[in-house]
């Protein structure tokens, strides 16, 4: 993905940094079950969980389960039923992940968005919270489903291009493309220690 995030700059429209007053770092979906698309990316999302810290911008890390078949949706029936399932170990956020997220930390959920049935919007309301950024996995599935939502819900988006992975680079950049032409402003770790931290 490194290719990815040097070249993100062509799917530009507009850049803005986050306010570190008014953002929250989301984490999406760094558990067991995707951890060969994680790996790549995890020197990134450390960078990225780092620099939001030390800019005093909270974070919070959302687990993908499911606990019985009728919380499947229609992701049973377009997966096959190969879900995420709960009390599983590819459930469990990876190890690098879970040692920095407190117990009050984790939203869980069961859909591609962290905002469906699982009280985020209120809770980043009551936090103050007016600009988001995206992180984790899946770029194109519930990284970019979750900044849609974000956006729709009035909460300023930004998306990070080196601390997000999918299945391959094709959907990586699509989805660079589209959230950067109508839904998000687009960052990396360079981007964000410039904007956060100074040079």
């Amino acid at each position: 993905m490194a290719a990815a995030a040097a070249a993100y700059k062509k799917y530009e429209t507009r850049s803005r940094n986050p306010d570190p007053k008014t953002s929250l770092l989301l984490v999406i979906d760094v558990q067991n079950y995707f951890s060969s698309m994680v790996n790549p990316i995890l020197p990134q999302l450390l960078t990225t969980i780092d620099l939001c810290r030390r800019s005093s911008i909270p974070v919070l890390f959302t687990r993908h389960n499911h606990k019985s078949p009728p919380d499947y949706g229609m992701l049973g029936e377009w997966w096959d039923n190969d879900l995420v399932l709960d009390g599983t170990v590819e459930a469990e956020l990876m190890p690098e992940i879970r040692r920095l997220a407190g117990q009050n930390e984790v939203v869980e959920k069961n859909t591609y968005s962290a905002f469906e049935n699982t009280g985020l919007q209120e809770r980043l309301v009551e936090m103050g919270v007016k600009e988001v950024i995206v992180t984790g996995v899946m770029t194109n599935l519930c990284c970019e489903t979750t900044a849609r939502e974000a956006f729709v819900k009035g909460f300023r988006v930004f998306f990070s291009t080196d601390a997000t992975a999918t299945l391959d680079l094709e959907l990586h950049e699509a989805t660079l493309k589209n959230l950067a032409y109508g839904f998000a402003y687009l960052v990396d770790c360079d981007r964000l220690q410039d904007g956060l931290l100074g040079k």
